[in-house]
């Protein structure tokens, strides 16, 4: 009797203080108190959610990698422009001459040099130049594509390890009803009212419990080294996240508004886009090998007597300057129809590969579209389950102090309650991550974090 006292008592006082927490019918559910983590963490600021993407964009070696690509696409492209800025080139020597004097190159040998060339028109160079510089924008595109992905990505661990947490909370909380139940079966099986068959169920109920709790300990520790390596955070420094941070979307707009925005944000369909101007750029150019090639050029050259000019010469003059434009016109180049053939073969690939994109973003996007409404309803329904639940739980709590069920009965609806709740989280947890992608579907993700 002494010990049907003592837990009577405090089934009271658990039950008084859960009553003072549901919330009221007409309201969404309120989020697990967080007291109890808060007072075991150990002694450290909370990090939100912006400082961890913050932390993320400063620390993730593969954005980094990005940004060295983009600079190297713009080189290349800079690298074909050089072609046509002037080029000045310097230089001497000394050479031995028997005979007619002139080098290998067929120059005749000076003391001193400077030569200038700049390519004036040359179709084929001017189209290699223009399909690296459309290049290089895709670079551009990609490393905006990863700088968003670090996000998501950053993002997506930091919300689900702030549900694993609230989650263990919940847990811990229904691993203590249940053990309250197996007691309690215990001592009516002791007292002949229970079969041992009951006492076995209870007790499995227990282990599984225990073994979720397991389970999202691992996954809570998985989460914190995967922030910890996207932060650059040390490991000996706690990793406490906000317990109330939530992803600020903006509000949805209509299906055909966030489709049409999907299907202009994305980076693959601007890839494609620009993969094909390349090609026809590359094209231009090939079908520019028909045309002539101008250059500027211009020599100057100091020349000595020692290589005996005067033996072969009416007069010799030692500085020389030669300024000039030079012309070449293709006659015949069998390699030019080959060239104009493949460049045409890979623009109507570039073509096809675009129309093929553009079909498959624009499919991807009423599927994110259509998971967003999914989220949306998945997570009302487990709302609503939740708020029966913590409607049914104050039913037994009444009744419970009226003596009209059992504590095995209580704790089993507070058990119930749990569930549901691990229920909602994780609806509110998927819901959250069709936001993020959808966020970055949309372009809308850079707004949230500048």
């Amino acid at each position: 009797m002494k010990i049907a006292s003592v837990i009577a008592m405090w089934s009271l006082m658990f039950c008084t203080a859960a009553s003072a927490q549901q919330p009221q019918p007409s309201s969404p559910p309120q989020k697990p108190d967080q007291s109890v983590n808060a007072q075991a963490s150990p002694a450290g600021s909370v990090l939100t959610l912006a400082e961890v993407v913050k932390l993320a964009l400063a620390h993730t070696p593969d954005l980094a990698l990005a940004r060295v690509q983009y600079t190297v696409a713009k080189n290349a492209a800079g690298l074909d422009r050089s072609a046509f800025l002037p080029n000045l080139y310097t230089g001497s020597g000394a050479a031995y001459t028997n005979g007619f004097p002139e080098t290998p190159g067929g120059q005749p040998p000076a003391v001193f040099e400077m030569s200038y060339q700049q390519e004036i028109f040359d179709k084929q160079q001017r189209g290699l130049q223009h399909s690296d510089e459309v290049l290089a924008k895709n670079k551009e595109i990609e490393y905006q594509n990863a700088r968003e992905n670090v996000i998501v990505k950053a993002a997506s661990y930091y919300l689900e390890l702030g549900d694993v947490q609230r989650s263990l909370q919940l847990l811990e909380g229904e691993r203590d009803s249940a053990q309250q139940i197996l007691d309690v079966m215990r001592q009516r099986q002791a007292a002949g009212l229970e079969l041992p068959v009951s006492v076995t169920q209870d007790q499995l109920q227990l282990a599984e419990i225990q073994q979720r709790i397991i389970q999202y300990q691992g996954r809570e520790q998985v989460l914190s080294e995967q922030l910890r390596n996207m932060t650059g955070l040390p490991a000996d420094q706690s990793l406490r996240v906000s317990p109330d941070e939530t992803l600020a979307a903006p509000p949805v707009e209509p299906a055909s508004n966030l489709v049409s925005d999907v299907v202009a944000h994305s980076g693959g369909l601007r890839e494609a886009e620009n993969y094909r101007l390349a090609r026809q750029e590359l094209l231009k150019g090939a079908k520019g090998l028909y045309w002539p090639t101008v250059s500027l050029i211009g020599q100057y050259s100091v020349l000595s007597k020692i290589n005996n000019y005067q033996d072969f010469f009416q007069r010799f003059q030692r500085n020389n300057v030669t300024v000039g434009i030079s012309v070449t016109i293709p006659i015949f180049a069998a390699k030019t129809s080959a060239q104009v053939a493949f460049a045409k073969s890979n623009l109507d690939e570039a073509n096809l590969e675009l129309a093929v994109a553009k079909t498959a973003v624009k499919e991807g996007a009423e599927q994110q579209v259509q998971g967003l409404k999914e989220a949306d309803a998945a997570k009302e329904v487990a709302r609503l389950d939740l708020q029966l639940a913590q409607e049914q739980l104050q039913d037994a709590e009444a009744k419970f102090n009226q003596g009209h069920v059992t504590l095995s009965q209580l704790e089993q609806a507070r058990v119930l309650e749990n569930e549901k709740w691990l229920v909602f989280l994780d609806a509110g947890l998927s819901r959250e991550r069709a936001d993020l992608n959808l966020l970055q579907a949309t372009g809308q993700l850079a707004k949230l974090f500048p």
